[in-house]
């Protein structure tokens, strides 16, 4: 197949993004997941094969437009849904971005990776045109991961090493949920595990916020964490604290 007509489903599309990488990003969000995190404030994007298609090429020339806002930091940054769940496509469209000079930053929960071929190798391909990991570490205790978000967390950690030994620039972000993944102990035991990577330049705490109810309402779906309120600033100070985050 001509690796020209890879096409991606694209859920949307934000021409400045300010929180998702370094500087002023054009952020692409890409269609599909296959976790079903309790507080996700996107289910609209699980849907795999949804949303519009593009090419590489008509993506990049969207993305283009705005090179002129990103200054010598910022660049594009793909989230999701999952982006790795097509990731035929982002490896192409990373691959052009880089021949234009273009900072690219991956956004992912890691939930696909796997060492088995044929996809290592595609994902190993990918790397090569991927400046900036940001990788979503949603619970450190396996149990309590697969109780957020339907899966083990094994393979996560797993590519959070891999990383670290090829000294992948990454990010960790680390959403904190009350009575959840803001106990003391789990968040000493994410701070441990963040030790023992090399590469880790940044570490962000997103407090859980209920802003994506709406969103479970309108497609039907009984909201997980009904009741459960945001964290309070007390509770989002230690745990930047203990995990040395920003």
């Amino acid at each position: 197949m001509d690796n020209k007509q890879i096409k991606g489903y694209v859920h949307s599309l934000e021409s400045f993004g300010s929180v998702d990488g370094p500087g002023v990003r054009y952020v692409i969000f890409l269609s599909g997941c296959a976790m079903r995190c309790q507080f996700c404030h996107n289910p609209d994007t699980w849907k795999m094969k949804q949303g519009e298609l593009y090419t590489a090429d008509e993506l990049l020339k969207k993305a283009l437009r705005y090179k002129g806002y990103w200054g010598s930091k910022g660049g594009i940054t793909v989230s999701g849904g999952e982006p790795l769940l097509q990731m035929d496509f982002l490896t192409e469209f990373f691959k052009k971005a880089k021949a234009e000079g273009v900072h690219t930053n991956l956004d992912t929960s890691g939930n696909p990776f796997t060492d088995q071929e044929p996809w290592h190798s595609g994902w190993l391909e990918l790397m090569k045109y991927t400046d900036l990991v940001m990788l979503d570490i949603k619970q450190i205790d396996e149990q309590e991961h697969i109780k957020l978000t339907g899966h083990s967390n094994k393979n996560i950690l797993a590519m959070a090493r891999e990383l670290s030994d090829m000294k992948k620039p990454v990010w960790i972000r680390h959403v904190l949920v009350p009575d959840g993944s803001d106990k003391d102990e789990y968040l000493h035991r994410l701070a441990d595990f963040i030790h023992t990577l090399s590469n880790v330049e940044r570490v962000e705490v997103l407090p859980y916020h209920t802003l994506g109810k709406f969103k479970w309402e309108n497609l039907g779906l009984s909201y997980p964490l009904e009741g459960v309120n945001p964290p309070t600033q007390e509770r989002i100070d230690n745990a930047r604290k203990i995990l040395g985050a920003i």
